[in-house]
């Protein structure tokens, strides 16, 4: 026989999720990151696995089978000095990502440090770091990165630093615009009062707190790094040659291209992917860490 103790105990329900599985959970109720996260995925493999599943050497040449067309032993054909092109895609994927990931995260590190002293410290400080970022985009970012690759020479190191340079006041100008709306809060005000120095409160409470923005901002970035390492390459400031390069390969092939225009459309196509599937898990991201969007 039931109790009234006994009836009077609510079920036990599961708790509703939360944190890292909530965020997890909302990515998988949209296709389109999906999507994108596989294009990624299978882009980030294919440059760290490039020496294993690259069906050919992809810097040599053979010239008695030079701009032959797509076939079962060359599925993407080969180039006018008879290299295997899917095989340079593969290993031209290691450049691509390389150059925008690491601009991008050095941006990401240089542009999130200014952009919080300016909007934390403010003051003359703001001032004088703010007016250097305007200045910066007050150039055309590509012709910047142009610019400052054609300075520094040939080679893998000028394009990461070009495209570091142009993408820094973007991301210090996202964490400033943050810094100046958190600082303002009741628990930074508080360990303000506590006596927290200025490093311990931004490291530990503003620091956290303006994470999702950035997060955001660099999976936009490094697809858009990627097209500006594609842009250098084809005017050949990106690496050297016989090295494989979505942009180079395009700018080698666009001669050919009544004849042979798998040669160009080949990169080309790793090109639109890849920057398509990184926009598209920015997107999401963007969705998902929102909270005026879970809904």
């Amino acid at each position: 026989m039931v109790t009234l103790q006994q009836s009077a105990i609510p079920p036990v329900t599961a708790a509703p999720r939360t944190g890292a599985r909530a965020f997890i959970q909302r990515l998988r109720r949209r296709p389109l990151a999906m999507l994108g996260f596989t294009i990624c995925l299978v882009a980030l493999l294919a440059a760290l696995l490039a020496p294993l599943i690259a069906p050919f050497d992809p810097d040599k040449p053979d010239i008695m089978i030079s701009l032959e067309g797509p076939s079962m032993t060359h599925w993407l054909g080969t180039d006018d000095l008879g290299r295997d092109v899917l095989s340079r895609i593969i290993f031209g994927a290691r450049v691509s990502l390389l150059v925008g990931l690491v601009s991008v995260g050095a941006a990401l590190v240089i542009g999130a440090t200014i952009g919080m002293l300016s909007g934390y410290i403010g003051g003359w400080l703001d001032t004088v770091l703010m007016r250097a970022m305007d200045s910066i985009l007050s150039f055309p970012a590509l012709v910047l990165a142009l610019a400052i690759a054609a300075a520094l020479g040939t080679g893998l190191k000028a394009p990461m630093i070009a495209i570091a340079v142009v993408y820094v006041p973007t991301f210090a100008r996202v964490t400033r615009g943050q810094v100046l709306t958190v600082r303002e809060l009741e628990f930074v005000v508080a360990a303000r009062t506590v006596g927290s120095g200025r490093s311990r409160i931004m490291c530990r409470h503003i620091l956290p707190n303006v994470l999702a923005p950035l997060i955001i901002q660099t999976s936009l970035s490094v697809a858009f790094a990627i097209l500006a390492e594609a842009s250098l390459s084809f005017l050949g400031l990106g690496v050297k040659p016989p090295a494989a390069s979505w942009g180079r390969m395009v700018s080698e092939g666009r001669q050919y291209l009544q004849d042979a225009p798998w040669i160009v459309f080949g990169p080309g196509f790793a090109i639109f992917i890849t920057v398509m599937g990184l926009n598209f898990f920015g997107d999401a991201l963007r969705d998902a860490l929102d909270p005026r969007l879970r809904s």
